[in-house]
């Protein structure tokens, strides 16, 4: 595990990456925020098979090599966990206890799902893609699963839903699902199943502790108790000033971060240095248009699911406290909300981000 990110969690295993790391480039070998449920399971690449079944013309079994004879395509995104700012939520929410460095910007590479389908068969009846990984533990005395999830294989038909086997140009670490793992941009992390062993189609809903249990909304005011978590929620992220940072009186301070959102694209930010009373727009991009800086790394295929970054200049008072907000907006209208929509299991809590900054002397 790379030594830049903050453990949370030791066992199972889950860390965070640093605010000021979420602005970075998903460069080559840039840290990436890990979510466990249960132990890494461990896999030698060689004896790794991924088993295709179900409604298909030809079920089979793949190999790591033979997947990577497919055409790859690489998809830059930002990959946020469903409970990334749980920990901010009050009351308090038993579970993994996320601030805000669940997310990370970073680059997959692997063969379109829908291609590897198309190569095996879909069946005439076939509706849900049925994705097994193969990490498993105890969720309750005497229970155990295994890390399984569905789709409907429409979201499956997207070209930028990968099965993956290299990570910001470099093969998928232990702790991120190697061998290969599923990857579904513009969806919270628990859709992106890891250590995949085996893709099932069925022509029913898939039902189980990861689905119907788990990521899923309940308490949540507005919104139907057992809603299934889904696409991401709009987000902007303050990664300068730092919380608790001393700025200098009358100078001209740049407020700046990151913003991403699920299927719809972020198209406004706002900064507010009043704690919300009033607000101005931000630039979005180097040229302050929504996704100009949306590019991944050479041979990117698609960055239209990564970061966009944006900046505010202001200037500083005299003189107190201050508290920076920022709230971003997407294409379908839905905006960051400036308190927590607390649900039972700390999912999706995307409220707008804010940092007390003081004037004065160091």
């Amino acid at each position: 595990m790379d030594s830049a990110l903050r453990i949370i969690e030791a066992d199972p295993l889950n860390a965070e990456l640093p605010l000021e790391l979420v602005d970075q480039a998903p460069d080559v070998g840039g840290p990436c925020y890990v979510r466990n449920h249960f132990g890494i399971p461990r896999v030698d690449p060689d004896d790794w098979r991924l088993r295709i079944a179900g409604l298909v013309d030809e079920a089979g079994e793949w190999s790591l090599a033979r997947l990577r004879q497919l055409p790859a395509r690489s998809v830059t995104m930002m990959l946020e966990c469903a409970g990334n700012g749980r920990a901010l939520m009050s009351p308090p929410i038993p579970g993994t206890p996320w601030a805000l460095g669940a997310v990370s910007p970073t680059t997959f590479t692997g063969t379109p799902l829908r291609d590897l389908l198309d190569r095996v068969g879909i069946g005439a009846s076939a509706r849900e893609v049925v994705c097994v990984g193969l990490d498993r533990g105890e969720v309750a005395p005497g229970r155990v699963e295994g890390y399984v999830r569905g789709l409907p294989l429409d979201v499956t038909r997207s070209d930028d839903v990968l099965v993956a086997w290299e990570q910001n140009g470099a093969p998928l670490a232990p702790e991120h699902g190697a061998p290969v793992r599923l990857v579904v941009p513009g969806w919270y992390g628990m859709a992106s199943v890891k250590w995949l062993s085996e893709i099932r189609l069925s022509d029913e809903p898939f039902h189980g502790y990861y689905q119907n249990e788990r990521y899923v909304y309940v308490g949540e005011p507005g919104t139907p108790d057992g809603t299934p978590v889904g696409h991401i929620r709009v987000r902007a992220l303050i990664t300068c000033p730092t919380d608790g940072e001393v700025l200098r009186p009358g100078s001209v301070a740049t407020v700046r971060g990151v913003a991403w959102a699920g299927v719809d694209p972020v198209t406004r930010v706002e900064v507010s240095t009043d704690d919300g009373a009033t607000w101005e727009d931000a630039a979005l991009g180097p040229d302050g248009r929504a996704g100009a800086d949306r590019e991944g790394p050479a041979g990117a295929a698609d960055a239209r699911w990564g970061p966009v970054r944006w900046r505010r200049e202001w200037r500083v008072p005299d003189g107190g406290t201050h508290i920076v907000v920022a709230r971003a907006r997407d294409a379908a209208g839905d905006v960051q909300p400036l308190a927590s929509r607390w649900n039972a299991l700390g999912y999706g809590n995307n409220v707008a981000h804010r940092v007390t900054v003081r004037v004065g002397e160091e």
